[in-house]
């Protein structure tokens, strides 16, 4: 899927901005924490930790089921650490994810190979891994971790 992804942003009060990504799909709002903003929503950091996570969950279920597996529920946690730059700003210097697959290990045929190459599917994952770097971790549903 080439091509352009858009998102309409309007301020809506202070720090919090309405957020539409396509006319037929309703409004969100994203806000900072306090002392800036309010709260009132996901931040803008952790709309990009959304974004990581749903995306890797979404490769990881993509290279499953090009095997014709059937890993479901897959849930999926991201957290965004943020410290000071050089110049003592505010970045997020990585994310670490993880993944957890609603099936076990055992069930699951292919899944070395799976492991090995879902996160190359990852158009978001891969775009910031130029910026910093996001730490991934697989586990089934028996809580063995896989990656």
């Amino acid at each position: 899927m080439t091509g352009t992804r858009g998102v309409q942003l309007r301020q809506d009060a202070d720090y919090r901005f309405a957020l539409r990504f396509a006319p037929e799909l309703p409004e969100i709002f994203s806000d900072e924490a306090p002392p800036l903003g309010q709260g009132a929503g996901p931040s803008p950091v952790q709309l990009l930790a959304a974004a990581v996570g749903n995306c890797l969950a979404a490769s990881l279920l993509f290279a499953l089921r090009k095997f014709k597996q059937a890993p479901e529920p897959i849930g999926a946690s991201a957290e965004a650490v943020v410290g000071r730059n050089e110049q003592s700003r505010l970045r997020v210097q990585r994310i670490e994810v993880r993944l957890s697959l609603g099936a076990s290990a055992a069930s699951l045929q292919h899944l070395d190979k799976v492991l090995g190459q879902f996160e190359e599917f990852c158009t978001v994952t891969q775009s910031v891994r130029a910026a910093f770097p996001v730490e991934v971790q697989v586990y089934d549903s028996e809580g063995q971790r896989l990656k």
